[in-house]
């Protein structure tokens, strides 16, 4: 069932059922009454992650909160996408492109990754949370992804998940095509992992190329930047799988 873009869509922490309240927090209350103008009996569409997205109707609206009361389910909630994404750091603005971007795209789990040219070693984490957030708003997704905590290349490695292939962007691949190594994955559980500006080290390379559990793929001949490269490869891979 698509979802429905003439409502606002608000994420909410609290479950969701027939005939439940929900109080708005202050900034999505403030959102609410003073951006949106919504009045008392305007609807809207909830949703937690959890419970699908429900109608809603704005039943108060107090000095510093908007209360919310819960009519029926309009879709269920969907799985967890599978797809895990790795990814360095970028400078702010470019961070939260790429975020909001890999939400979009169907990742289920979001994994910063500190590689030897990572610019930006400790990101916000409740930034990327609420670009995180706003998307799925904004895109109708319903199974939020995970957004976990930042590790080192080689934890990430080290603690590999057996039975999951990894895809990593490698500049130096020898051909432009990522197709014929997409196409030879048998697994069907994934990940990516997509480096920082100043690319993988050859150390790194050296390392990933190692791994019984990694496949290396190429972008094509163009020099992209590494949150343009982020959405390519993501593109490439749900269309791959079947996920587009």
């Amino acid at each position: 069932m698509r979802a429905n873009y003439r409502l606002q869509r608000l994420f909410v922490s609290g479950d969701l059922a027939a005939g439940g309240e929900i109080e708005a927090d202050p900034q999505q209350s403030h959102y609410l009454a003073h951006v949106l103008r919504l009045g008392e009996g305007a609807e809207l569409l909830l949703f937690n992650g959890r419970d699908g997205e429900w109608s809603a109707t704005v039943s108060a609206i107090r000095k510093k909160a908007v209360r919310l009361c819960v009519g029926g389910l309009q879709r269920p909630q969907p799985a967890a996408a599978g797809l895990i994404y790795c990814f360095a750091p970028l400078k702010r603005e470019r961070l939260d492109y790429l975020v909001q971007k890999a939400v979009e795209m169907g990742a289920g789990v979001l994994q910063p990754v500190v590689t030897q040219h990572t610019q930006v070693p400790k990101p916000g984490l409740d930034r990327l949370r609420a670009n995180v957030i706003e998307a799925a708003e904004q895109c109708g997704v319903l199974a939020v992804p995970d957004l976990r905590e930042t590790v080192r290349l080689e934890r990430l490695l080290s603690d590999w998940e057996s039975g999951r292939r990894l895809i990593f962007c490698d500049e130096d691949a020898a051909t432009n095509n990522p197709m014929a190594a997409l196409g030879a994955i048998a697994e069907r559980k994934l990940a990516l992992l997509v480096g920082p500006e100043g690319g993988f080290s050859d150390e790194e390379r050296h390392m990933l190329r190692a791994l019984p559990f990694v496949t290396a793929i190429p972008l094509g001949p163009r020099i992209l930047r590494a949150d343009t490269a982020a959405v390519a490869a993501l593109a490439v891979i749900q269309t791959t799988i079947g996920d587009w």
